[in-house]
């Protein structure tokens, strides 16, 4: 029976979420070459700096100072905007007051998941626990057309009397113009706009060529940025103050005191986990900077467990404290291994802000005996998760200096025109001037088996079966997934872009972007486009014991070597496993042809 044909298991293999509900809020996905490229010769960012610069100098005194809270930075220690923040509102002697913007169409427009607005939900409330105890109050409003937001956020400033509002950077496109629109507002109202770096380790724009121009090539990034680092280690990886408190006085105020009565919603209309599916995420991502803290610690003090795959505590008992066979000891040669927790598991921690990612580094400076100079080197197991740590660095780089690859772009513009495979039921070939992605309503039949983990290659459907269950799956096999979808199965990028974005909860646009495009060959610093994984040679390196395969795929839980990680037709039959929905090196020869050359069939 022909593989297109044959039914496949009913198992739930895709998560468990409310889709998000219609709206005539329909974001343009895809920008014009022309557009795109007239960003990239005038970036956002320095726009912004110039309007700061540009800004207010010196205010009156007002009744309070904000300090508005973004998704990324869901913190209270070692928060740069928050300490500074919080420091001038002590020597001024006023309250200070922590601001929260709910965006659904900012949500809508970067393609957030259910699970990632869980995750910031969750953090938040705890965050104005937290705050509450130092007498601040969190106020959280729900804005829901985004290009308003500015007038509504200065707004509020008026109302609260604030003269000076204090913020940390997001990079994307949209939000810098937003904030740019905030500094044009704030100026006209006589507020000055304090916006300051806080994501990376070393800020975007330092690390440069010899001829002045950003890097688009990691090596030389990090070599370069290494270098820019271990000059100055205390400028980069301090840790800011931690926020004052307020007087008590300012809960009987009557300008303040409704603030505290502000509480965190549990879910967002559109947005919203069914109680299966959040129970999971409570449990693979408990929220907290304490925990953040704790998964840390257990990475940089304990051995790895095969126990910790799937649905369970990133802090169940049962660790080995072991510093010499600890995780970060054994990263340099074992970070590749899916069958135990041999990473960090801190990507959803790090993408929301909860944890510092200078607090990641000085950690390592501790293990080292209180070492002046981090180590970025590839021969030990600190060095090469600080090299991970410069990858997310690297990869927001990209996203300030070359704005195109968050407008759908790739980043090198002759792919454009590469001929990919129909993924949508009934779908002219629009191309760039349509949408490219779709709703993923009417998903084709390659496309469903992709996303529901059913392609009937192994690791591949481990991978997808990992990122439905869990909200994350280890970096190896997601660079696996998005070559078959983009090599394999003839797929464009930029919906296995967004269908990542959807569903994992450490979704940061800047490495996810990254990541699609170098699976894609597309983007900077690309897999070359004739360099295509096989699935099933992959399998063997990645999971050798195979226990991730025969986890996440129960199918095969009996099956051993070459049998669980290339069925042959007849075993996957018995097993009631589905057939490969296309042979690697049939469509190989495909993907190669059409990459030589873009807009042949």
């Amino acid at each position: 029976m022909p593989a297109a044909k044959r039914r496949l298991p009913s198992s739930p293999t895709q998560p468990l979420q409310k889709r998000q509900k219609s709206s005539t809020f329909n974001p343009r996905k895809v920008a014009t070459a022309d557009a795109a490229a007239a960003v990239d010769r005038d970036p956002p960012l320095l726009k912004l700096l110039s309007a700061i610069e540009n800004g207010v100098k010196k205010t009156e005194k007002g009744s309070s100072i904000v300090y508005w809270m973004r998704m990324a930075d869901l913190r209270i220690s070692d928060n740069r905007a928050l300490s500074q923040a919080s420091s001038q509102a002590h020597k001024e002697g006023i309250p200070l007051v922590v601001l929260f913007a709910i965006s659904p169409q900012d949500y809508t427009a970067h393609d957030r998941g259910a699970r990632r607005i869980d995750f910031t939900l969750r953090n938040l409330a705890l965050i104005r626990d937290s705050l509450a105890k130092l007498h601040i109050p969190l106020h959280t409003i729900t804005h829901n057309v985004r290009k308003t937001l500015p007038s509504c956020v200065v707004s509020l400033l008026k109302e609260l009397k604030c003269t000076n509002l204090y913020g940390n950077i997001e990079y994307e496109v949209d939000e810098l113009r937003r904030d740019i629109h905030v500094c044009h507002l704030a100026k006209a109202s006589n507020i000055s706009v304090h916006f300051v770096h806080n994501k990376c380790i070393v800020e975007p724009g330092l690390v440069k060529t010899k001829e002045d121009t950003a890097y688009a090539v990691y090596s030389p990034y990090q070599r370069n940025w290494l270098s820019t680092l271990n000059d100055n280690v205390s400028r980069f990886i301090d840790e800011s103050p931690e926020p004052h408190p307020n007087s008590e006085q300012v809960r009987k105020s009557k300008e303040f005191s409704h603030l505290f009565e502000t509480t965190v919603p549990e879910s967002i209309p559109g947005f919203e986990l069914v109680q299966e599916d959040r129970k999971t995420m409570e449990t693979v991502w408990p929220a907290g900077e304490d925990t953040a803290l704790e998964i840390l610690d257990r990475f940089l003090h304990t051995k790895a467990r095969s126990s910790q795959m799937g649905i369970v505590s990133p802090l169940a008992d049962g660790a080995e404290t072991s510093d010499k066979a600890s995780r970060i000891a054994k990263y340099n040669t074992d970070r590749d291994d899916a069958d135990r927790d041999t990473t960090s598991r801190l990507s959803p921690y790090l993408s929301a802000g909860i944890i510092s990612v200078r607090a990641c580094v000085r950690a390592t400076l501790k293990l080292q005996k209180n070492s002046k100079k981090v180590d970025g080197g590839k021969e030990t197991g600190i060095g090469r998760w600080i090299q991970e740590l410069a990858w997310r660095d690297f990869y927001t780089n990209i996203l300030v200096y070359f704005p195109r690859v968050s407008m759908g772009r790739p980043y090198l513009e002759k792919y454009a025109d590469i001929v990919w495979e129909v993924h949508r039921e009934n779908q002219a070939d629009s191309g760039y001037e349509g949408d490219p992605v779709g709703d993923g309503t009417q998903d084709s039949d390659g496309l469903k088996r992709w996303k529901q983990g059913t392609t009937g290659v192994p690791v591949v459907d481990a991978a997808m079966r990992c990122v439905n269950q869990m909200g994350w799956v280890h970096n190896r096999f997601r660079m696996i997934a998005a070559m078959f979808l983009t090599k394999d199965l003839m797929i464009d990028w930029r919906v296995g872009e967004k269908y990542f974005m959807q569903n994992l909860i450490d979704g940061d646009l800047a490495s996810n972007n990254g990541g699609w495009q170098w699976s894609a060959s597309t983007g900077v610093d690309p897999a070359p486009y004739f360099r295509i994984f096989n699935p099933y040679s992959q399998s063997t390196k990645v999971d050798p014991t195979g226990d991730f395969i025969r986890h996440f795929v129960p199918e095969l839980a009996k099956l051993r070597g070459d049998d669980l990680h290339n069925p042959s037709a007849s075993l996957a039959d018995k097993l009631g496993y589905p057939r490969p929905v296309v042979k690697h090196h049939d469509v190989r020869d495909r993907a190669l042809r059409r990459f030589k050359n873009p807009g042949e069939k």
